[in-house]
């Protein structure tokens, strides 16, 4: 609403007395006054309730127009809540296939970016259901799929859930010689006026594969970005990397390259004893509240819990990153709620 459409309404709220033509000059100073009073109140009141910015809030006012058309930019948030959680192609412990009991876990935890493993399109019977376009009409999110197998009977990979806008995204081959085919989502994802590098990854289930693609993907990390990608302020690195054996495994090479993860067990979900998914943060970023939701309906939608956590933006925890990466330095991860390997 401009401020045209809004002065005859001003004007009318002024004038809440009638005014005698044979008022005293002093009466009349005074309702010149009291208009005036009435004039900025309301004035105030009803830029307030249409959201509209005040004179002298270092708008002009030729700078008015609807709010639609013109989005006032969004403070970047000083906190991000994101989840990593392989939903098993939406078959829970009972072998019930039901994805709507994975957007219930979805809806619970509400975090701001999801990591999906193993989502399908698989044909069950005389159906196909194309999980990531379910998921992302169910839960409202913006949806970058990623696959690593394919099927005569559907696709099978990773996706990305996200509220914050994708400004690009590729996928990182990690297929090995004689073993699945298997591919990370790298996805560029715009925060306020911050661009955040998500990875969503799921490795293989031999250790002399995920060695070689672990080595792949800190080998892909290094690279430069591509001429058409903005470079990222920070990285968050999630997904289900199947490694039980800690620092001693294939996520060596990880460690190295972004510090230690963070980790808590979260397989199998209704006894958890082996902590296979992992979040990695990198850059002026640092993880925080980490831990395993464990609901009764994630206990029972899935064979993984959901791994979630809370990403924070501090510079000055960038700086200590750097100072326990240094040599002779034991680096830990600043979890709260789970610790790293």
């Amino acid at each position: 609403m401009t401020v045209e459409r809004l002065r005859p309404a001003l004007i009318q709220a002024t004038l809440p007395f009638p005014r005698r033509s044979a008022s005293p000059p002093s009466c009349e100073r005074r309702s010149g006054l009291y208009d005036r009073i009435i004039l900025i109140y309301v004035s105030y009141r009803v830029f307030d309730n249409f959201g509209i910015p005040k004179i002298g809030a270092g708008v002009k006012l030729d700078a008015y127009a609807p709010l639609h058309t013109r989005p006032d930019v969004v403070a970047p948030p000083r906190s991000v809540s994101v989840v990593t959680y392989n939903i098993h192609a939406c078959v829970g412990v009972d072998r019930r296939y039901d994805p709507s009991r994975i957007i219930m876990v979805l809806k619970e935890i509400d975090a701001d970016i999801a990591c999906l493993q193993e989502v399908d399109s698989l044909h069950r019977g005389e159906r196909q259901t194309d999980q990531w376009a379910y998921l992302g009409v169910a839960t409202g999110y913006g949806v970058v799929s990623g696959t690593g197998m394919r099927q005569p009977s559907g696709r099978f990979g990773n996706a990305i859930l996200t509220k914050f806008p994708v400004l690009a995204a590729r996928l990182i081959d990690l297929s090995i010689a004689g073993y699945e085919p298997r591919r990370a989502i790298d996805a560029d994802i715009l925060i306020g006026e911050r661009v955040l590098r998500v990875i969503a990854t799921h490795f293989g289930l031999h250790a002399a594969e995920r060695r070689q693609q672990a080595n792949r993907l800190t080998t892909a990390l290094g690279e430069a970005p591509a001429t058409n990608r903005r470079k990222a302020h920070a990285l968050l690195l999630m997904g289900d990397l199947n490694e039980w054996r800690g620092r001693s495994g294939a996520v060596r090479s990880l460690d190295r390259r972004l510090g230690p993860s963070a980790s808590a067990r979260t397989f199998p979900s209704w006894m958890p004893m082996l902590a296979l998914d992992r979040i990695y943060a990198d850059g002026p970023a640092v993880l925080r509240d980490v831990g395993v939701y464990r609901s009764p309906l994630a206990r029972l939608a899935s064979d993984h819990l959901p791994l979630v956590a809370r990403l924070c933006w501090n510079t000055r925890d960038q700086a200590d990153r750097e100072r326990l990466r240094a040599p002779g330095r034991r680096a830990t991860p600043t979890v709260d709620k789970a610790t790293g390997d």
